[in-house]
């Protein structure tokens, strides 16, 4: 069996047993593949032992490669190899010993609710892709929702009546969110009068099309809340996640139980949804050091 029938018979494992998406098979893949380039492209994966992989991890690191992902690449490394070891095509597993590098615990950006306000208030209601565009952001904000979750929403999974959505996320698992008035509003406005004009002929359950009328990408939708963010004076550094960010911190900043922000947020582990009391208690900080009088 070739290293490339390997690669693809482990993801399509990986695939059927955990329903890991498109872009987590596809990075496990570019794993691999950058593991074959570094050990020699004639290599067989099978064959390359602890010694190896030790030799591979250290390059990785001193060719200064960021540390989250030589770790990310690790669990690559430990899924494949606990694979061929339970499927019998080698004997011992050569990731047992391998140490994890030590990540530095990153606060993750976000905006203030003064932000929010502006960035929600930037697209013109007149035109119906900013219409698209206000309906999106305002569902994001309001939901936590994963932008693939968003871009990739179809209109069955909309509970207009309900006031709630039905996200698909990682791994296929599902979970209920509600939406609030304000995303309930701008969505059924966006509905009724922007979705018919970007589908024009077409015909697609998508619920925000992009202007050809398919499913838009996360990247553009990107490059939109960008634009909205410059037209809103927003200078801080944004990211794809920035309004999840946003919808957790402001959520347990206002007194929400940190179960409940994980279940909106779709995380299976508690630990993934702490990180957000940091940046709670860091606002408090800095806020109790701006206006108290001994601050």
């Amino acid at each position: 069996m070739t290293n490339e029938q390997l690669i693809e018979q482990f993801c399509d494992d990986l695939w059927a047993q955990r329903g890991l998406s498109d872009n987590t098979l596809s990075a496990y893949r570019a794993d691999l593949n950058h593991l074959l380039r570094s050990v020699g492209i004639n290599s067989n994966l099978l064959d390359i032992g602890s010694d190896g992989l030790q030799c591979y991890m250290a390059k990785r690191l001193e060719q200064g490669l960021a540390k989250s992902s030589t770790a990310r690449c690790l669990t690559t490394l430990k899924r494949f190899y606990g694979y061929a070891t339970v499927k019998k095509l080698i004997t011992i597993d050569p990731t047992v010993n391998l140490g994890r590098p030590k990540l530095e615990k990153k606060l993750p950006d976000t905006l203030t609710e003064q932000d929010i306000d502006a960035l929600l208030d930037a697209p013109q209601l007149d035109d119906p892709i900013q219409l698209r565009d206000s309906a999106m952001l305002e569902l994001l904000y309001a939901t936590g929702l994963r932008v693939s979750e968003l871009t990739g929403l179809q209109l069955e999974q909309l509970g207009l009546h309900q006031g709630v959505v039905r996200v698909i996320g990682k791994g296929g698992k599902e979970r209920l969110v509600p939406m609030g008035e304000e995303a309930q509003s701008r969505i059924e406005l966006y509905l009724r009068e922007a979705r018919g004009l970007l589908l024009g002929l077409g015909r697609s359950d998508v619920v925000f099309p992009s202007q050809r009328g398919t499913q838009m990408t996360r990247q553009t939708f990107w490059y939109r809340i960008k634009h909205y963010a410059q037209v809103a004076g927003i200078s801080k550094p944004l990211s794809p996640h920035t309004l999840r960010h946003a919808f957790a911190t402001h959520l347990l900043n206002h007194g929400a139980d940190l179960r409940v922000v994980q279940l909106l947020l779709g995380h299976s582990d508690l630990s993934t949804t702490q990180i957000y009391t940091h940046v709670a208690q860091a606002r408090l900080q800095e806020l109790h050091h701006l206006h108290h009088p001994r601050g």
